[in-house]
């Protein structure tokens, strides 16, 4: 009977857990806006201009889920948060979504209680040197002093690249990513190591951009993307199912420019699916059926997000490179919307 009624408790606190993280579509409906989980400020991803105002590809996940619920992407605020914070900000539901160059791993995502809900950027890990240390490949990084954000998938990825290949280094870690670009910059470690996206976008900020590269190797696979609190499956489908859309209208040809017509007069039946005209999509994610037309609307769809913030014309200046859709020789690959 004991053994029962253990059994019993287990159930309802698991039970209890599962509704307290059950209902964040109605928490974020009722206080009027998404709390979004960003950055410190990495340019392109999540970043505040001199005003205050938010932009990137990790805010415009963020500005697509409120796009989707009350077809108005400005209903976000935002939380800037340090690597070591971030995580704990979610699961204490200090945030609703977090979006914030984050890699998915099988620990993070079975661990800690959390479920990442795409990918919309896949990234890997690079070094960057100043030109003038004569160094061209990673494989010359033997005893170099590499500063690194502490609680970072980066960290152990370092680790275990000096590791397989016999190199001592000096690990310089700080908190915050912006110590971390000040103390390369300053001349405080040889070596900057993050991933690459993030090494392009944070050379922006350095005193003198040119005098430094970034260098050939990429150490490991870095899938970035959304992260929502496990239990909570219609919030987690929300966001998983508005990188989708974007995604999917790319494809299709759907943009922010076109999408009005397109809606009036498409006669592609993926097309008229996608922007509400026909079935019933929405429902089944507890919204209106013209969530996606407005995801694209106000917010674009994936290539105007990525060549808005990161791609070849912005300071950043990445390429799609795999963040190409399948068809044009990416991985980026939408599940159907249908």
């Amino acid at each position: 009977m004991q053994r029962f009624s253990i059994i019993i408790l287990a159930a309802i606190v698991g039970l209890m857990a599962h509704v307290a993280v059950a209902g964040t579509l109605d928490d974020v409906r009722g206080k009027g806006f998404i709390q979004c989980g960003v950055s410190q400020g990495v340019p392109g991803f999540s970043n505040p201009d001199e005003q205050g105002n938010w932009s990137g590809i990790d805010v415009d996940v963020c500005r697509a889920v409120a796009a989707a619920i009350w077809g108005d992407a400005s209903k976000v605020k935002y939380t800037p948060l340090t690597a070591k914070e971030r995580f704990t900000a979610l699961q204490s539901s200090e945030i609703d979504v977090l979006s914030r160059n984050t890699t998915w791993t099988l620990v993070r995502d079975t661990a800690l209680g959390l479920d990442f809900a795409g990918v919309n950027y896949y990234d890997g890990q690079g070094f960057m040197v100043r030109k003038d240390l004569g160094v061209s490949s990673a494989s010359e990084l033997g005893g170099a002093s590499v500063c690194v954000n502490i609680g970072t998938t980066t960290e152990l990825n370092m680790a275990d690249f000096f590791r397989s290949n016999s190199m001592d280094y000096e690990p310089v870690v700080f908190e915050k990513t912006d110590e971390v670009v000040a103390a390369y910059d300053s001349g405080r470690c040889d070596v900057y190591t993050t991933d690459r996206s993030a090494l392009a976008a944070n050379r922006v900020k350095l005193a003198d951009p040119d005098a430094h590269i970034i260098l050939p190797e990429t150490i490991s696979k870095e899938p970035l993307g959304p992260v929502v609190r496990h239990g909570d499956n219609q919030w987690g489908d929300i966001v998983r199912w508005s990188l989708y859309a974007m995604l999917e209208a790319e494809e299709y040809g759907v943009n922010s420019g076109n999408v009005d017509d397109l809606k009036t007069n498409s006669n592609n039946p993926v097309i008229k699916r996608l922007l509400g005209v026909e079935g019933d999509t929405g429902e089944s994610l507890g919204l209106s059926n013209d969530w996606a037309y407005s995801i694209i609307k106000q917010v674009g769809n994936y290539a105007e997000s990525y060549n808005r913030n990161v791609g070849p014309d912005t300071p950043v200046g990445l390429s799609r490179g795999v963040n190409a859709l399948w068809k044009d020789g990416g991985i980026q690959y939408p599940m159907p919307v249908r």
